[in-house]
């Protein structure tokens, strides 16, 4: 016999009701009892090369919060204003930061791409910009034997044939 009232179904979506609100309850339980952190994705920390200097132009937190407001300011900077400084420039950021494989990007433990990935935050700098550490003087500088034949060769001059 029906209640006077009561909707067909209402006794399921209040027992429905209960069961979800004891697994919330015992799903915040066992996060508590586990620590509070179990469940959350650890925080990445890329390595940073040996190569980079002692110390970046601003503390960790700050960094990891601001960077992306230091490179628009000094994009505006570059850009609009036609001042280029290297301190807060991308370069310096990659030239620093750049792993052994000499990109911030390209795998997912590289610098920039292992906390983007965390933050679910697109990278669009390297859209325009290299993502490759600029070469070393030294590296630069260095002869190439290869190249260094290849172009003695072509400034030696040509034998003379034969009669």
């Amino acid at each position: 016999m029906r209640r006077i009232g009561a909707r067909p179904g209402s006794a399921t979506r209040r027992t429905a009701r209960v069961v979800a609100l004891i697994a919330l309850a015992c799903g915040a339980a066992f996060a508590w009892a586990a620590g509070g952190d179990a469940s959350r994705v650890p925080m990445p920390h890329p390595a940073i090369p040996s190569s980079a200097g002692t110390k970046c132009v601003r503390d960790t937190e700050f960094m990891r919060r601001n960077h992306y407001e230091l490179l628009l300011h000094h994009r505006t900077l570059t850009v609009h204003e036609g001042i280029r400084t290297k301190q807060e420039s991308l370069a310096n950021c990659v030239n620093c930061h750049a792993g052994s494989g000499g990109r911030v990007t390209g795998s997912k433990d590289a610098f920039c791409v292992s906390c983007h990935a965390y933050a679910a935050v697109k990278i669009d700098c390297f859209e325009c910009h290299s993502d490759r550490a600029a070469p070393s003087l030294a590296s630069v500088l260095k002869p190439d034997p290869l190249r260094r034949a290849a172009s003695l060769a072509s400034v030696a001059p040509a034998a003379a044939a034969p009669v």
